[in-house]
């Protein structure tokens, strides 16, 4: 124990806040750090909440992502079998003896007068639930440490998850969680083993996609990221894709028809097609296993502080400005094998910038996720700083700054493709044609350059110029004049031809 001298607490297992007796019956030794760091949560929910954690850490060395219910079922002795289902006039049909249940079980069969869906309610042990990531790819988020510690109060579960079962093409089928996940993972984390559960029966998938898809969006029913409405949109695009094939009669490897002829045969949905096309595009970008800048993009809607770059800056940056946004006229597949399609170069050339970006300000230690976002500002005024290269990309990658250095690099494209052509050229669509390597030189050494800028480091603009969101012309013009608008001597002013060179 002396190892541990002044740093041991006592606690109580069950805390005074929520009722917990102050007993020996209720005493528990606990480290002085983790205790203080936990505050009221009860030393259970502190395990629990641990155990997660290291779930986390586990998923994110393994497949490089966050954890999903399918994660945190498969180590609980869960997501192991499917069900053999029948159904007789109107009830369901089924039996679970891979966990020693040989009876018959029959809950009722009910038609859902809108859809015409039909669906029931059953209690399913966590062996036989699995979890959907094409209807529901969200990953489970910060909010699931308030629902354990809400369940652990002993609060019921006030909404059933929602299943599907395909009884048509597999048999024994699985049943697919694809609401109400964080519920169920909190439920299975504090060591519930059978959940409620609502299971439609051989939906329409694509109809089941876009409803969850609009509650999650412009109904608001569910608080879906950016993100996830993105990858909701991208996998529409699919289903629209392979509906198209199927009722042209074409063969599943034919893609000689254009996002412009999807948009014309989807006629009565052209403005959502429009959206589906380029969800698809920003999916594939940000989710690139080549993308080495997603490891400092937050995915929570900007809940997280450890990363620097919320995904919303990411749309209002990059995709806005670098993405073509209309339907283009060319086939799918045109010049796809010489490596000259369009989209694909678009996706592959942005995704090329952004590593730029992420090796010149982030990787490498540049920037410490320990240190985080969180009142940066306030530490530099406190005279508690950061390392100066977390304070660069930082400070660089704040919406509002870096939405005008990427207008740079913007420049330094268009100049280059002005300086060489001989016909006119669409500037919404410069990342479809290849980049020369002296054009990635240059705005590698923009980036560079701009990092070395003293401006990053000066520990008295944290009150001023640094104090506070700025809108995006304030920054504008201390690129171009080297002065806030209210006159604030900042830098000196951004010269494109110097700032190129080596």
């Amino acid at each position: 124990m002396t190892i541990h001298e002044g740093s041991i607490d006592i606690d109580h297992v069950i805390p005074t806040a929520i009722e917990g007796k102050d007993e020996e019956s209720n005493f528990a030794i606990t480290h002085s750090n983790c205790n203080r760091s936990k505050q009221a949560a009860n030393l259970e929910v502190a395990r629990i909440l641990h155990r997660f954690e290291k779930i986390k850490s586990e998923i994110d060395a393994e497949k490089d992502r966050s954890p999903n219910l399918q994660d945190v079922l498969e180590r609980n002795n869960g997501a192991k079998y499917g069900i053999i289902f029948s159904s007789d006039n109107d009830r369901m049909r089924y039996s679970l003896s891979q966990t020693g249940q040989d009876q018959i079980f029959e809950p009722l069969l009910y038609t859902d007068k809108q859809s015409g869906f039909q669906y029931f309610f059953t209690v399913l042990p966590i062996q036989y639930l699995h979890h959907d990531d094409k209807i529901n790819p969200r990953s489970l988020g910060s909010n699931l440490s308030k629902l354990i510690e809400e369940f652990y109060k002993r609060n019921p579960q006030l909404h059933v998850s929602l299943g599907w079962i395909d009884t048509i093409n597999e048999n024994p089928s699985k049943v697919k969680i694809f609401d109400g996940q964080h519920k169920a993972a909190a439920l299975i984390l504090l060591g519930v083993e059978a959940l409620p559960v609502r299971i439609f029966v051989n939906p329409d998938l694509p109809v089941l996609l876009k409803t969850n898809t609009n509650a999650g969006t412009i109904l608001r029913q569910v608080a879906f990221g950016k993100d996830v409405q993105r990858y909701l949109g991208s996998e529409l695009y699919l289903d629209r894709v392979r509906r198209y094939k199927k009722e042209k009669h074409l063969d599943d490897d034919y893609f000689g028809f254009s996002e412009m002829d999807l948009v014309g045969y989807f006629k009565g949905e052209s403005r959502e097609m429009k959206k589906y096309i380029l969800d698809s595009i920003r999916t594939s970008i940000v989710h690139s296993k080549d993308n080495r800048l997603r490891d400092f993009i937050d995915f929570e809607g900007g809940k997280a502080k450890e990363k620097p770059l919320s995904y919303s800056t990411i749309e209002k940056t990059f995709y806005s400005r670098f993405i073509y946004p209309d339907a283009l006229t060319t086939p799918l597949d045109y010049k796809l094998e010489e490596g000259e399609n369009p989209r694909e170069m678009e996706k592959a050339q942005i995704v090329e910038l952004m590593n730029i970006i992420a090796d010149e300000l982030f990787t490498g230690g540049k920037y410490d996720t320990k240190q985080g976002t969180y009142r940066i500002e306030y530490r530099i005024q406190k005279r508690d700083y950061p390392p100066q290269s977390h304070i660069i990309a930082f400070r660089m990658s704040r919406e509002e700054i870096l939405h005008n250095w990427l207008e740079y690099i913007e420049q330094i494209i268009k100049t280059k493709f002005y300086t060489d052509a001989t016909a006119h050229i669409d500037e919404r669509s410069l990342f479809q044609r290849r980049f020369p390597n002296p054009l990635w030189q240059s705005i590698t050494n923009f980036v560079r350059n701009l990092a070395t800028r003293p401006v990053w480091v000066d520990y008295e603009l944290s009150a001023t110029v640094f104090g506070a969101k700025r809108s995006y012309d304030y920054w504008k013009a201390i690129f171009l004049t080297g002065k806030t608008p209210d006159e604030i001597d900042v830098m000196q002013p951004l010269n494109i031809p110097e700032m190129i060179k080596l």
